[in-house]
């Protein structure tokens, strides 16, 4: 299925039926008088957020949504029946936003929850409601009120607890796989992921779920490579993990680079509790790793995590300390220090 996560949506609410002019005609029945009914109520348009959907690729094929018109009254004092609602399934996460993107109108965030876009037009009066003692076979009724139409926006932003970050080919999607059974595509090229990822991650009986989007690079606010756009997929996250590769020169650089993008997306994105980690450490010399590992805590001011998401070395202290972060922690062991009894596994 292809990932898409904006939309732009017609809705229109179904128009309310016309009263009806109607006079009864009975035998042995001296006096007729009128008894024509109300028009039915227009259906109403409704969004409910589901489970089951993760991507908004249904409205690449259908833009438009109208709701069932309310039939219009009868003789007899019948009224004529409502139209059809119309329910419309989004994904959870999905925002739903006006026409120039400016607001947001709706945030449907969890499972169930419903919002009433349009409701129908209100269905006309019949003749029988005009009757008076002065006005005993009016002839006038009220026609129906038209529903209500506009254009939508729809954004999804995934619901995930942590987010992967860093430059492109930082190993990110490498990571997604080996501690989730997602299968992200995986090269040794930039621009690898195109569009977001989701995995769960499990240790006993806790999980948790883990996005990857696709790396930023230096003018990514400004639009360079694939922009700031899906990074509105961590936003909803308690903690993010910023992989940078150990086999780059300056990982500094890498690392300040990474971060003054999200600075300028802004957001309350560079305000969010980070877990910083060096990956690709299989690839370099133990002397090596110390080195960057200190020119990357200079720079960042906290603990730098010693990784390598291929042969899942250290990884299990950074799925710890996430876990502990987002508060579920409760049944999960710490992992011992040096699982696989690697020197350069040692967080100092």
């Amino acid at each position: 299925m292809k990932f898409l996560d904006e939309a732009k949506i017609y809705i229109k609410s179904g128009d309310g039926g016309d009263g009806c002019v109607s006079f009864r005609r009975e035998k042995f029945i001296e006096f007729g008088g009128p008894d024509g009914g109300d028009g039915g109520r227009g259906g109403d348009i409704t969004f409910v957020c589901v489970e089951n959907l993760n991507t908004l690729i249904d409205f690449r094929y259908r833009q438009h949504f109208k709701a069932g018109r309310g039939t219009h009254g009868m003789g007899r004092n019948r009224s004529g029946p409502k139209g059809n609602s119309l329910t419309i399934k989004v994904p959870v996460g999905t925002q739903i936003l006006d026409e120039d993107k400016g607001s947001v109108i709706a945030d449907l965030s969890e499972a169930g929850q419903t919002f009433i876009a349009a409701r129908g037009g209100d269905g006309g009066r019949g003749n029988a409601r005009f009757k008076t003692s002065t006005n005993q076979a009016p002839r006038r009724y009220d026609a129906g009120w038209p529903g209500e139409d506009m254009w939508f926006w729809l954004r999804l932003k995934l619901i995930a607890d942590a987010g992967l970050i860093g430059l492109p080919n930082a190993g990110k999607s490498t990571f997604l796989a080996a501690v989730t059974k997602a299968h992200p595509k995986i090269g040794n090229y930039p621009f690898t992921t195109l569009h977001p990822n989701l995995g769960v991650v499990r240790r006993g009986s806790d999980e948790f779920v883990l996005a990857d989007i696709p790396g930023l690079i230096e003018g990514a606010s400004e639009g360079a490579g694939l922009g700031t756009r899906f990074l509105g997929h961590v936003e909803r996250c308690r903690v993010l993990l910023h992989l940078v590769d150990a086999t780059d020169e300056d990982v500094a650089a890498n690392y300040a680079t990474v971060r003054g993008e999200i600075a300028a997306y802004g957001h309350g994105l560079e305000d969010k509790t980070q877990i910083l980690a060096l990956n690709k450490c299989d690839a370099l010399i133990d002397e090596d790793i110390e080195d960057k590992r200190q020119q990357l805590a200079e720079a960042s001011g906290q603990k730098v995590h010693v990784i390598s998401a291929v042969s899942s070395a250290g990884v299990d202290p950074v799925i710890w300390e996430l876990f502990e972060l987002i508060g579920m922690s409760d049944g999960i062991d710490e992992p011992d220090e040096q699982p696989h009894d690697q020197p350069w596994e040692v967080h100092k």
